[in-house]
């Protein structure tokens, strides 16, 4: 077997090698002899020269490379309360870009499936107290974005509302602030106010106003009621558990998918022009629960019936159970929130703001709801929109009324 070699010599301007120019970074300049830089050069040598730097707000140059979950993304980011349900699908769409993602964790066994989010030596873990302002330190303290992710529905024995969502975004944001962190992105919640009956909603309010007046640059996330895999909101519908409402389940949400939230937040990640500014992500659509409530049980075909108690009773009955029951059962300030909607501040930026179309909630509900089905309707498909319009001609009437 013979294989033509040609005798002449090498030009190093027709040497295109992308990957290895980006890694080698500043040495470029010395290794491309001076008459070819900048006329002699091909075109897509030029372009991954002049795209593979990027400079941040701060003037920090980063390398990055465009590619998979193997590529060198150049970002450094730490993620706090990754271990959530949100925590998983930025952590998977930061790592598998080629960014490194530092995990800050509190239990062993809750980061188990974060380690496969990216490739070998993407995800760093860091064990973390948020009581413990030097691990808090060490989580940031080599990073060019950080987001705080952090939060409880409910008090515990150990760390109540306010404990989580304003001390301890303090400590965080000093932190950032400590060691010059080009980003900070700080996760909320709908429906903030300060004067809210909730004290969910007061102390996710508070916390806000404690990261802009140390870290004025903090980009503001208040997404919606997210629902995905593991939500809490359609799989809590959808659990035989889930029997009793003090509403009538009239409270009113915008529903927004958790992929569109993970989008919007590695978006950040390039796009400095966020910082400072307030995004509210919310789904296309409105519903009440009742009507959420009734899409789960067409998809799962099983209908969930409700127990109405009344706001008064339920209030306490609720308190006592989660101070004197160690699994998570609800809580006071639950009940409380049942009676206030979603409500969306007019003068914030959306997903539109950041070119991403969010998804409605019917679309989503046979993929997340169909594991909930007996095996009698299994392997039945999503209902049809020539089904969806024969069902509209009915009118359906229940025997007991």
């Amino acid at each position: 077997m013979y294989m033509l070699v040609s005798r002449q010599p090498l030009n190093p301007a027709n040497m295109v090698s992308p990957l290895r120019f980006a890694r080698s970074g500043a040495a470029l300049a010395h290794q491309i002899p001076q008459k070819t830089r900048a006329s002699t050069l091909p075109v897509v040598c030029r372009r991954y020269l002049n795209e593979d730097v990027r400079i941040t707000r701060t003037g920090k140059p980063i390398l990055t490379v465009a590619g998979g979950r193997s590529s060198l993304g150049g970002y450094t980011a730490t993620v706090f309360g990754a271990t959530g349900f949100l925590g998983r699908y930025i952590v998977n769409r930061l790592a598998r870009s080629g960014c490194t993602v530092i995990v800050p964790f509190r239990e062993e066994m809750a980061k188990r499936h974060l380690k496969v989010a990216g490739d070998l030596g993407r995800v760093v873990f860091l064990e973390m107290d948020l009581r413990n302002t030097a691990s808090i330190e060490e989580s940031v303290r080599h990073s060019d974005i950080v987001y705080n992710l952090i939060g409880r529905d409910y008090p515990t024995k150990n760390f109540s509302l306010e404990d989580v969502h304003v001390a301890g975004t303090e400590r965080i944001v000093e932190a950032v602030a400590k060691y010059d962190v080009d980003r900070f992105v700080h996760v909320s919640s709908h429906s903030v106010d300060k004067d809210s009956p909730s004290e969910f909603y007061r102390t996710k309010a508070l916390g806000e106003e404690v990261a802009r007046s140390i870290y004025p640059e903090t980009t503001i996330v208040r997404p919606g009621p997210m629902f995905g895999f593991e939500d809490r909101l359609l799989n809590r519908l959808a659990s035989p558990s889930n029997l009793i409402t003090s509403n009538w389940m009239q409270e009113k949400l915008w529903p927004v998918h958790a992929v569109d939230v993970g989008m919007a937040l590695e978006k950040m990640i390039h796009d400095d022009t966020t910082a400072a500014e307030t995004y509210e992500l919310y789904g296309p659509k409105g519903y009440t629960m009742a009507e959420i409530n009734e899409l789960v049980g067409k998809e799962a075909f099983h209908k969930r019936r409700h127990i109405n108690i009344p706001k008064r009773l339920m209030k306490p009955i609720a308190h006592y159970m989660n101070k004197y029951i160690w699994w998570p059962v609800g809580s006071a300030d639950e009940v409380e929130r049942e009676f206030i909607d979603h409500t969306v501040d007019p003068n914030a930026k959306t997903l539109e703001d950041l070119d991403i179309t969010p998804v409605t909630l019917e679309s989503m509900t046979f993929e997340y709801l169909k594991s909930y089905r007996s095996y009698q309707y299994y392997d039945l498909p999503p209902m049809t929109e020539r089904e969806k319009r024969e069902e509209k001609k009915y009118l359906h009437v229940i025997d007991d009324q």
